[in-house]
């Protein structure tokens, strides 16, 4: 009891509160967290994303005295480290992907193979987001980790930061999914400016329906192919199609339940606050942090603008009964569903009866496999 009450005892106290430890840039850092969760929170925006982020940030920018507490997340015998591992050691991604296929119907690019190549071509804006971050000064490593932010494919950016550049994953994560926000705000401008009045009210032929043998069969020769293709990307191709397979079949249903259901659930919060600790303030204020936004914001344009100018060269060779109405270009950004959303939103804008969602899901899930495709490729080269 004396040991507690001795002076010297409660200024050692009183010098690991974060009041004694904490400075403007953990301030700042607090207050950007205190954001995410309001963006979540008041306007909706991908909230099962933001809140457990900003949670995380508000936690990782909490200071502490240079001394070994054993509860720090830098520290390898603390809980929070061991969360934190699973992005530095890109655990939590391929678990992610695994839920993301249990979730996708894949039938849209069978129905209609066309849109598959809409959403791989369209991902090669990927590599100009590469060259611009070498122009300006990054390293190969880094400049891999940045290109892919564009793709608004936050999973996918975690996977690729966490092998090439560990100390970048907190900026990449953050602006990846700071760009799923931007979606809706910056895409209908892109897609009204780079498609014409005729373009606007193409009407697209209903897609066949999809057998359920071919479901069936479509992931396994999907592992297959890319598999073969690029092999460093097994870890989430793998996952992917083995999600979708057990989606498929309809005697895996509890598994798939379970997968895109609890276990999803589960690391998108593990992802979330261990994304929210990766923002350490001392490395993510940083000159290089700036850049690293505005070059995802270009990739994000570059990409949405690929999507867009990939349909109006098809439409040059194909019949007017085949033709592709532009306004699902935009959906090659694989944030799955949100900009598909926006294809649908900006079509019914210039004909309240045409109804673009169906369609825009073939180049959004071709874009996830595209740009998950770039991914492993840039990782070959790199690496």
């Amino acid at each position: 009891m004396n040991l507690f009450f001795h002076p010297k005892s409660f200024e050692t106290f009183c010098k690991c509160t974060e009041f004694a430890n904490i400075s403007i840039c953990h301030i700042v850092m607090i207050i950007i967290g205190l954001a995410f969760i309001c963006l979540a929170v008041i306007k909706e925006f991908a909230p099962i994303f933001l809140i457990p982020i900003g949670f995380g940030i508000l936690i990782g920018n909490i200071p502490f005295l240079d001394i070994s507490l054993q509860s720090r997340i830098y520290e390898e015998s603390s809980v929070f480290n061991f969360f934190y591992q699973g992005i530095t050691n890109g655990w939590y991604t391929p678990i992610i992907f695994l839920g993301i296929g249990a979730m996708t119907d894949f039938s849209s690019i069978m129905s209609n193979p066309k849109l598959i190549l809409i959403g791989i071509v369209s991902q090669l804006g990927i590599f100009i987001s590469y060259i611009l971050a070498l122009i300006v000064g990054f390293n190969p490593h880094q400049a891999g980790s940045i290109g892919i932010i564009g793709v608004a494919d936050a999973p996918t950016a975690i996977f690729i930061s966490s092998k090439l550049d560990p100390d970048l994953v907190g900026t990449v994560a953050i602006s990846a999914y700071s760009y799923i926000v931007l979606i809706p705000l910056l895409q209908p401008h892109i897609m009204r400016l780079f498609t014409t009045k005729k373009e606007k009210i193409i009407r697209m032929k209903l897609p066949r329906v999809v057998s359920h043998t071919e479901k069936i069969l479509f992931p396994i020769f999907g592992v297959l192919l890319t598999g073969f293709v690029v092999p460093s990307g097994l870890p989430l191709f793998g996952m992917l199609f083995l999600g979708n397979l057990l989606k498929e079949t309809n005697v895996t249903r509890r598994l798939s339940e379970v997968v895109r259901g609890p276990l999803m659930n589960i690391i998108v919060i593990l992802l979330g606050i261990s994304v929210g600790f990766s923002t350490k303030s001392t490395k993510f204020l940083t000159c290089n942090s700036m850049k690293i936004f505005i070059l995802g914001i270009l990739s994000f344009v570059i990409i949405t603008i690929m999507g867009i100018l990939c349909i109006k060269f098809l439409n040059l060779f194909l019949r007017s009964e085949n033709k592709i109405n532009p306004l699902i270009g935009n959906a090659s950004i694989s944030g799955v569903s949100d900009s598909a959303h926006i294809s649908q939103m900006v079509g019914l804008e210039y004909d309240s009866s045409n109804y673009l969602l169906m369609h825009a899901m073939g180049p959004n899930v071709a874009g996830l496999i595209g740009s998950t495709l770039i991914a492993g490729v840039l990782l070959e080269l790199i690496k």
